[in-house]
């Protein structure tokens, strides 16, 4: 049984030839010295917004990057290269992704060392958004692959392709992985990594079953079920390598929840042993627990919170009590059969 794409979705008279797709996706095809200029200036560009935008936690000027950026063409580029079976063009397209990326990175770093007083990473909502990516990210990101590679491969409908930049994120997630590396932080840099690897899989996935249901596979091969089943093969090869750890952040981003929430309710109900105070939050962050208490005066025993902690979160964990009035308390670690005591 083959796959195609129904009339009302590519419609024969609106489809684009090969020939037409090859010169809008293939940079080293057609008038290529005009096509790389264009693409390089975009791209510099794009990556400066880009990088301005999550270093100044601006959405807006974070959209504005997403527009601009020209990466989709080169990785569009690539599904087309595997459903021509063309070595050349996959390896090209895929060259000018890889040399793309590592630019928008080089140009994160450099700003992120120049910026004086730092970048607060964690209170960044531009980085913070863009270093856990889950599952639900990769799903979001294919739908938006399916509505890009259509766009391509129809005549009336690059219109949509603005809001398919917009959706589908590439060049802010290669510029918080250069702010992070310039930062030295460099498990956040490859949580970033991970999300853009994503959305590459993505892009590469849709546009190469869209292309081959589309019948630009038949058009350059005679052999189909030979072009199949190669795209199958790559697509999944991809989509193993994004998959295993975007599954492993999604099952350690439930599991921090979880032990959060555990930490919240029992330091709830610890705090309460001390009138007048409250907890105001509590975070895990690189295997630490913190737990942020306003108080007007003492706090009851940290010890005795570690230990109501045991059982509730994995042991070996160390926790960590600050208050509003500066206190940095060191409270143990969660299972120590020798907890310190009280400061």
């Amino acid at each position: 049984m083959t796959l195609n794409l129904s009339d009302r979705v590519l419609p024969a008279r609106q489809r684009r030839t090969l020939e037409e797709l090859s010169e809008d996706l293939d940079l080293g095809s057609g008038d290529t010295r005009s096509k790389k200029s264009a693409f390089w200036t975009m791209l510099v560009l794009s990556a400066v917004v880009a990088t301005a935008g999550v270093l100044s936690d601006s959405t807006a000027t974070v959209i504005g990057a997403m527009i601009i950026a020209p990466l989709s063409t080169p990785i569009m580029g690539v599904a087309l290269g595997i459903v021509r079976r063309s070595t050349t063009v996959t390896w090209r397209a895929a060259a000018f992704t890889f040399t793309g990326g590592v630019l928008v990175v080089l140009i994160g770093v450099a700003f992120s060392l120049v910026i004086p007083g730092g970048v607060d990473l964690l209170n960044d909502s531009q980085i913070a958004s863009r270093t856990s990516p889950a599952l639900v990210d990769l799903i979001a990101a294919v739908a938006t692959g399916f509505a890009g590679s259509v766009a391509f491969a129809r005549r009336d409908v690059a219109a949509v392709l603005p809001g398919v930049a917009i959706a589908i994120s590439l060049v802010p997630p290669l510029a918080v992985v250069g702010v992070c590396l310039g930062q030295g932080a460099v498990t956040l840099a490859v949580g970033a990594l991970v999300l853009f690897a994503s959305n590459f899989v993505a892009l590469v996935l849709a546009g190469t079953l869209v292309f081959t249901s589309a019948g630009y596979a038949a058009e350059a091969s005679q052999d189909k079920q030979l072009s199949r089943r190669r795209a199958t093969l790559a697509i999944g090869i991809l989509l193993v390598v994004v998959l295993v750890p975007m599954a492993a952040n999604t099952v350690g981003t439930y599991l921090v929840d979880r032990w959060t929430q555990r930490v919240q309710t029992t330091a709830e109900q610890w705090i309460k042993r001390q009138s007048g105070a409250r907890i105001q939050s509590v975070t895990v962050v690189s295997k630490n627990v913190y737990v942020n208490v306003q108080t007007p005066g003492g706090l009851p025993s940290t010890v005795e919170l570690v230990a109501d902690l045991d059982g509730q979160i994995p042991n070996g964990i160390p926790v960590i009590v600050t208050t509003t009035v500066g206190q940095h308390i060191d409270a143990g670690v969660v299972g120590d059969p020798n907890p310190s005591k009280s400061k």
